[in-house]
């Protein structure tokens, strides 16, 4: 809750901020500084036998700088900070031991009910706008394409089944993570798509003898706030 609550407090900064430039600026308006998204989460590249199960989904919300490159206002950069918390279910075992993480894949015959990789970033993205918009039309086409960079502050897998229930912290998960970006859409709902560049879990992390190599897409749905 703490991470939460420091987020919410620099939001409201750079909300603030905001406001401040935009009454300076008069008809020198700006777009989307402020996002929230919802998506589906993909694991690519998966070991022979882990699937995914259940819903893993990603949530995110931020605030992003808008800086016109052109006189018309149509190009833009976009440089932000933002919070996502994304989830990813699998038939992928996670358990502590003395010697680090060890990994297994239940199949068919193991009754278990979730096995989760939980991640929270605090995430910096940086964006090439474009948009038909005017000072006076807030209904238009935009695409917006970039890279995000996040950096993990939580870390979790967790496992429940009928007989057993543990959550740990897990150093596997990568701290550094980053990939492209891509968002079209005209108006309120907009697709967003996120496909990462790292894996999810550090380099020489394996299951047997195979190597733990899987990168998050997401894609879903991102709704932008003036």
């Amino acid at each position: 809750m703490k991470y939460v609550s420091l987020v919410c407090f620099l939001f409201g900064m750079l909300a603030e901020v905001a406001a401040q430039e935009a009454s300076s600026t008069d008809t020198k308006y700006l777009e989307d500084q402020f996002y929230m998204g919802i998506t589906y989460n993909f694991l690519l590249d998966r070991p022979d036998g882990v699937s995914q199960r259940n819903l893993s989904y990603g949530l995110q919300a931020g605030f992003i700088k808008d800086i016109p490159i052109n006189l018309d206002r149509t190009v833009a950069l976009g440089l932000g900070f933002g919070y996502g918390v994304s989830s990813y279910y699998s038939n992928l075992r996670a358990i502590e031991s003395d010697n680090g993480v060890v990994y297994d894949i239940l199949d068919g015959d193991d009754n278990f009910r979730r096995s989760k990789l939980e991640t929270h970033l605090l995430e910096i993205p940086l964006e090439l706008r474009w948009r038909n918009s005017t000072a006076t039309n807030y209904k238009f086409w935009r695409i917006y394409t970039g890279i995000r960079l996040g950096y993990v502050i939580g870390g979790r897998s967790k496992f429940v089944s009928d007989t057993d229930r543990f959550s740990f912290n897990n150093r596997d998960i990568r701290t550094f993570q980053y990939g492209l970006t891509f968002s079209f859409g005209y108006n309120t709902f907009n697709i967003h798509l996120y496909y990462a560049l790292n894996n999810l879990l550090e380099d020489g992390v394996t299951v047997g003898n195979s190597p733990i190599a899987m990168h998050p897409l997401r894609i879903g749905l991102i709704f932008y706030i003036l």
